[in-house]
């Protein structure tokens, strides 16, 4: 197979032509070879054995510390879209927090050690700042590593959200996670306003996809009320990527403030937030930049809106500019940029892990992850599609992938919508073969292969589980 043909080809939206041979392990593990695409970066990660996946304790016992490492072993891990997994670098990266705290204690604010992958406390925020900025296409000074998700987009819609007699209303997507509906909801709540009446859903029009045009005809309809539009970069349930380009431009020809939930899109897809003129985006780094659960969150605020010096947001001690931060005169002096946005002192714990996360993340780039994502996903698609032909039930597929067809609107995730009689025992047979993906009622399984660490091999293996899995369902009558 022609592997630099096929990814053209899934760039420009087209399916690449699979071999006859595809559906075997040889094929799957022959484009885990191949030179004409990057290679995974799988060794730089822990991978849960299927042993230690049952475990009850820390303690390794007989059954985890006999199990042999290897293919075979190793669990078949597509859940990087709830929580990636650990980049041993995290590991490295904690070990010399501890050794800097341990020996310097206080003086870790502002020494940097030299043989040390950490900098100085006070600039670790500013350093991770500029190790995420190829990842979402911004600069340094437009990026904070702050807080997390949610209370990111609190801060980020208390700066943006406006709202005046006549526009008050936020467009959001027909299903946020709830996280983002929270968010949403309370803030218009704050303002003193009704949820119900204010909030304006983007309800799908095409299955369970909202298409470009859906959304900017709604955007025309409803632009002498909107004070604020926020959706998701990819949409958790679906998978789907929206066109973040084109429906920021066509807010700011209405002259709307619009800002992007990039939870499942940063580390994900390739993202150009300064070039498509994004007002602000907030993004978690513990799904697809693998920072560990509950990690410190990113966010993004625009060149052209200046600092928190002219009041932007709310302030805080960290926003402060570090030059006179410890003047402590009360005069604040933001920071420029971004990180002018910080308020609290950041947990450090944190942010090593980030840093440490995003060390492997600096050995490729999202062009070269976006190749392999790509041709990853259409390969678990094209068997996917064998395996529904081959498992009809009453004349129709026992289940439908909900995530576009088109590759390039959508990320490394695929939905896969069971009919409900299936979900319990494929999701039953699917955790007995050392599978975790993750699962969303009603009968969605999401599966996402993540470039950095899993393979061609692990899709292959995943499939034949998941067919055995379908032909132990209930049968129809």
């Amino acid at each position: 197979m022609d592997v630099t043909s096929a990814i053209r080809h899934l760039r420009e939206g087209q399916k690449p032509e699979w071999p006859a041979t595809s559906d075997s392990l040889d094929f799957a593990q022959a484009l885990d070879q191949s030179n004409e695409i990057q290679k995974t970066f799988r060794s730089e990660f822990v991978v849960p054995t299927k042993a230690q996946l049952k475990r009850k304790t820390l303690k390794d016992d007989a059954q985890t510390a006999a199990a042999a490492s290897g293919p075979d072993e190793e669990s078949i891990y597509f859940c990087g879209n709830s929580l990636g997994l650990q980049p041993k670098a995290v590991g490295e990266h904690l070990n010399a927090y501890l050794k800097t705290w341990g020996s310097i204690a206080v003086g870790g604010h502002f020494t940097q050690l030299e043989d040390s992958p950490l900098t100085p406390y006070q600039d670790m925020a500013a350093d991770c700042a500029r190790k995420m900025a190829d990842i979402v296409g911004a600069s340094p000074s437009e990026i904070v590593a702050m807080n997390t998700l949610t209370i990111n987009l609190h801060l980020m819609m208390a700066a943006f959200y406006k709202p005046t007699a006549k526009k008050s209303r936020i467009m959001c997507e027909w299903r946020p996670f709830p996280s983002d509906w929270y968010a949403i909801e309370s803030q218009i709540e704050w303002h003193g306003l009704d949820p119900k009446k204010t909030i304006l859903p983007v309800d799908p029009d095409d299955g369970y996809l909202m298409t470009t045009a859906h959304i900017c005809k709604l955007i025309d309809q409803h632009a002498h009320e909107l004070a604020l539009i926020l959706l998701p970069g990819i949409q958790y349930y679906s998978g789907q990527l929206l066109d973040i380009k084109t429906i920021t431009a066509h807010a700011h020809s209405h002259g709307i403030t619009i800002g992007w939930d990039c939870a499942h899109a940063a580390g994900n897809v390739e993202l150009r937030l300064h070039d498509w003129d994004v007002d602000f985006a907030c993004w978690c780094t513990y799904k697809y930049m693998n920072a560990g659960a509950g990690a410190v969150g990113g966010a993004f605020v625009h060149a052209r809106h200046g600092d928190n010096g002219a009041g932007v947001g709310l302030k805080g001690w960290y926003g402060h500019d570090k030059t006179s931060r410890f003047l402590m005169d009360n005069k604040f002096v933001p920071t420029a940029g971004a990180q002018g946005f910080q308020c609290s002192n950041p947990s450090i714990v944190d942010l090593t892990c980030l840093s440490g996360s995003l060390s492997v993340f600096e050995k490729t780039s999202m062009e070269r992850l976006r190749e392999r994502a790509l041709l990853l996903t259409a390969y678990a698609e094209h068997l996917l599609s064998g395996i529904a032909a081959r498992n009809q039930r009453e004349g129709r597929d026992p289940f439908d992938i909900i995530t576009p067809r088109d590759p390039r609107w959508r990320g490394t995730q695929l939905s896969v919508l069971l009919q409900e009689e299936l979900m319990e025992v494929v999701s039953a047979s699917l955790v007995e073969g050392g599978v975790v993906c993750d699962k969303r009622k009603p009968g969605c399984i999401r599966v996402a292969p993540v470039p950095l660490y899993n393979t061609f091999g692990d899709v292959w293996r995943f499939m034949r589980i998941f067919e055995e899995a379908l032909r132990m369902g209930p049968q129809t009558p």
